[in-house]
């Protein structure tokens, strides 16, 4: 099974964007049926060696440090995500999450720290991790209560991360911590912390509704030298939101090839069952019900590409202003609609879409996520407002 890809004509792309496209489907249709997913975890790491192994990692580093461009690129990482997404989504999990793990150190690491990490994680021998989330620090960054205090040997971390992703199987964290307690999100810092650091404990895992390694990360008088203190002192908040900027459109790419799926899987079934004395497709409720999947799909899709081509752009531009609100947009929308696309799907199927393993109802537990991590459907609304009323206002004055 391929998906249709001529979204890739879209001018949006170019000519790397599209044979990307075509080699990772050829890959990944290739390859998904081989790999055992029955251990998310065991899978998982599977799945990095085997990226690792094809090369596709390298598009989550910059070519100075083993990547394949000069710099992370949105489109690419859109068109990665989207067609692994169509395959498994466990595979879409391992390629993001190299990415985003290592996606600050690629944005404001020294050499010796890029040196260290970015070679590693393209080649798929270190898998990376973004220890951002608390039990009470979701959506509230300002609130983090995880401390870095500075000693005479480095720092000192203790505090608890939660649901992060990779927890137990991460080579490295990416750890947010605050070194100016009462200075809200002015005092945060970012820091490279090794699993093996003595203090750090990943072992408490997650269990989800869609399989895949989540963990709690505990640190307890975690030692780490001066070394690891990644980007400048106190510019931890600044750090993640840009992380967060450059990777929030491919969530919705991922959003995108679980859609993208879910219509195909509907459509292949409404074509072979038959009541009636006719097949389902031969129903115009039917007809109608695709003719919107397929609608919602598109629509996601077009904010989605608009998104990443705008990132994208502002880096060919050299330009520092963050792009946020589009992305905010594609990530809503495409992730809210695939949510419908699948629902409906499911519901086509009827019985059979919610028998445990069948390629609908692990999709619909697939998507549910997505909604919610990397900033939920409710932050991207409240972030569009908020641009939407200083645009309209700047325009009214």
């Amino acid at each position: 099974m391929r998906p249709d890809q001529s979204h890739l004509l879209l001018p949006f792309f170019y000519d790397v964007h599209r044979q990307l496209g075509v080699d990772v489907a050829a890959w990944a249709s290739a390859t998904a049926p081989r790999i055992d997913e029955s251990d998310d975890r065991a899978a998982c790491r599977t799945w990095v060696k085997a990226l690792g192994d094809a090369g596709f990692l390298r598009w989550c580093v910059p070519s100075a440090y083993g990547g394949a461009l000069a710099a992370l690129d949105s489109r690419a990482l859109v068109v990665l995500r989207e067609t692994l997404a169509f395959y498994s989504p466990l595979a879409d999990f391992a390629f993001a999450m190299q990415g985003l793990g290592s996606g600050a150190i690629t944005l404001a690491g020294t050499d010796a720290q890029k040196q260290g990490y970015l070679g590693a994680v393209a080649q798929g021998r270190k898998i990376a991790a973004f220890a951002l989330s608390e039990p009470g620090a979701g959506s509230d960054v300002g609130a983090l209560a995880t401390t870095a205090v500075k000693t005479a040997d480095g720092w000192v971390l203790n505090g608890e991360k939660t649901w992060i992703s990779n927890g137990g199987i991460a080579d490295f964290y990416c750890v947010f911590a605050k070194t100016e307690p009462d200075a809200g999100t002015r005092g945060i810092s970012a820091f490279i912390v090794d699993a093996s650091a003595a203090g750090l404990d990943d072992s408490r895992h997650i269990p989800v509704m869609a399989p895949h390694p989540l963990a709690t990360v505990m640190l307890r008088d975690c030692v780490v030298p001066d070394t690891a203190l990644l980007g400048p002192l106190n510019g931890g908040f600044k750090l993640a939101m840009q992380t967060l900027d450059i990777f929030r459109a491919s969530v919705a790419g991922a959003a995108l090839g679980f859609a993208r799926r879910a219509l195909v899987e509907a459509t292949q079934h409404a074509q072979q069952r038959r009541m009636f004395g006719h097949t389902l497709a031969d129903f115009q409720l039917t007809q109608a019900k695709l003719g919107q999947m397929a609608a919602d799909v598109d629509a996601g899709a077009l904010l989605t590409y608009r998104a990443a081509w705008l990132r994208d752009d502002a880096v060919r531009r050299g330009s520092n202003a963050r792009v946020t609100a589009e992305p905010a947009m594609a990530k809503m929308t495409a992730t809210e609609n695939a949510q419908r696309v699948i629902d409906a799907a499911l519901q086509m199927h009827g019985g059979l879409g919610v028998m445990v393993g069948s390629k609908v109802e692990s999709l619909y537990r697939d998507i549910r996520s997505l909604r919610i991590y990397e900033g939920a459907t409710e932050v991207q609304q409240l972030i569009i407002g908020k641009h939407v009323l200083s645009t309209l206002s700047a325009v009214g004055q």
